[in-house]
Formats: structure tokens, C-alpha cells, sequence
């Protein structure tokens, strides 16, 4: 199993507009949001990447993959009917072979010099199997992603996946998705990064021909995976960074710009608006 295409999706309509904002990434240079997430799939030696978006917005996407357009495809989702359906929209794309899939709503900051995207396919590749990244979150934001629950696979940042929910309440949590290891009150949630194995354009294929008018869920295409095959999660070394919630944009620019060659610049700012604040002024 090589992966040699990625797939961004992009088509939410509270979100069609956030891959399209500009930050300052970690080498100082101004660039919108989608050619930073290009940039990280390519950096995981991926060949070609597809943009699923709100139909009519493909425009403005050319225009922010900069650069990088000449190798970005661009596919409308055609109706609003989820986002498993808007991974599925890509099937002709990755024509059945293995694919990295990555959110357009969220900013990854790796804590290494290797990115959290070639971090996913190198274990996908070893293995032979799908990966997500997963990352240990507050039972409190588990209204906000998908969460899953396994047991270690032999390191001690990989766990094999059992189960799989969307949203769940903490009660749920609590029941369910207990991994040996982790804080109380803390579960492995979805980073919005994962390699998939074509069985999940398989799944997602069945469950839109029997729920033909959505909306379908990715999470539970990957519950129906865990059940087949082997499926992997990876507690990335990385953050994920949320750019659609509030304040989402600033954090992420606060995190990259620290991480990057103007730490100290972006440093001494913080710590500027902080003392003029303190001081009243």
C-alpha cells in the first residue's frame, strides 16, 4: 500500500470560507490556510490532492492553492449531505487506492521536525492499514469531534481501534471508550487527519445507497472499518488546532507563529499586549 493522493475536504457551508483565510506560517511567509494544508500533504510525499467544496467556490480555491494549483483538483459537492458524503465525493479521485484525508477547518503543528501528515502515512504504510491521528482531549470538547477506543498496539502512541462514536456525551465516554493510559477525563479524539484504506469508500458507498438522502457520517464508516479490518489511531506528536471555533484563527496563528523562525518576535508581541493590558493602557 503506497499513498500517493490526499483529499481536503472542504464543502461545509459554516466552513467553506476558512481555507481561504491568511495567516503568516512558520517561515514568516503570508499564504491562505488550504496551500499550508497542500504544502503538509505534500510533505508526506503525496503525489496529487483533491479539494471537495461548496459548488461555485472552486474558483476562489485555484486561486488560494497558489503555487500549488497545477497539482490540486478541485470537486464540488453536488448536495449538503454530510461530510462521509463529502470524502465520498472523491472516489473517482482515488480510485481505489489509499488516500491521506485531511479537514480544511483545521491547522496542524507538528513538535518535531517530521509533520503530523507524514507521521499518519509512514504508520499506514508500515502497517498496511488505515490510520487516523488521534489526540487526548477534554471530556468537555467531546461535543465537538469524533472519539475512539482501543487498546495499545505495541507502542505506546498507537492503539488499535475497537470502537468508534461521533460527538459522544461524556456518559458515553465513559462506557465505551476507556484507553489504558490516558488522564481521567481525557480521550483519544479525532485530529482530522487520517490514511483510509478504499474499504471506506466502500462503506460510505453503502450506507448513501441506504440512506440516499443523508446525511452520512465518516465516523461511522470507520466504526463499520474497525469491525473488518485493522484500523489504527496514532496520538500524533502534534496539535491540531480548530480554525472554525471561536478565536480558532488566532490560536492557530499564535501556535504556528510560535513554532516557526519568529518565535522570539512573536513572543515579545504577546508578551507586549499582555503588559500594555496589565498597565491599562
Amino acid at each position: 500500500m503506497t499513498v500517493k493522493k490526499a483529499v481536503i475536504t472542504a464543502a461545509g457551508k459554516d466552513q467553506r470560507a476558512l481555507p481561504l483565510q491568511t495567516l503568516i506560517d512558520q517561515d514568516g511567509e503570508e499564504k491562505p490556510v488550504l496551500q499550508m494544508l497542500v504544502e503538509q500533504a505534500l510533505s508526506a510525499k503525496v503525489e496529487e490532492v483533491c479539494v471537495v467544496t461548496w459548488p461555485g467556490d472552486e474558483g476562489r480555491y485555484l486561486q488560494a492553492a497558489g503555487k500549488w494549483a497545477g497539482r490540486v483538483r478541485f470537486l464540488a459537492q453536488p448536495r449538503p449531505l454530510g461530510y462521509g458524503h463529502a470524502v465520498y465525493c472523491a472516489r473517482e479521485f482515488t480510485g481505489g487506492e489509499a488516500f491521506l484525508h485531511m479537514v480544511g477547518d483545521h491547522l496542524y503543528v507538528s513538535q518535531q521536525g517530521q509533520g503530523c501528515a507524514r507521521q499518519v502515512a509512514e504508520l499506514a504504510v508500515a502497517e498496511q492499514c488505515a490510520v487516523s491521528a488521534v489526540q487526548p482531549t477534554r471530556e468537555t470538547l467531546l461535543q465537538q469531534y469524533g472519539a475512539v477506543g482501543g487498546r495499545l498496539a505495541g507502542r505506546r502512541d498507537v492503539y488499535r481501534v475497537e470502537t468508534v462514536l461521533e460527538k459522544p456525551t461524556p456518559t458515553e465516554a465513559e462506557q465505551k471508550l476507556i484507553v489504558p493510559g490516558l488522564r481521567a477525563g481525557h480521550y483519544l479524539c479525532f485530529f482530522g487527519m487520517h490514511v483510509l484504506t478504499p474499504a471506506v469508500m466502500e462503506i460510505l458507498g453503502q450506507r448513501l445507497g441506504a440512506a440516499p438522502d443523508g446525511p452520512v457520517t465518516l465516523s461511522s464508516a470507520l466504526a463499520e472499518l474497525a469491525r473488518r479490518e485493522q484500523y489504527l489511531a496514532l496520538e500524533a506528536s502534534g496539535r491540531r488546532y480548530d480554525i472554525g471555533t471561536r478565536y480558532g484563527l488566532l490560536t492557530a496563528q499564535l501556535a504556528v507563529g510560535l513554532s516557526g523562525q519568529d518565535r522570539a518576535e512573536v513572543l515579545a508581541r504577546v508578551v507586549e499586549v499582555l503588559a500594555d493590558r496589565e498597565l491599562g493602557r
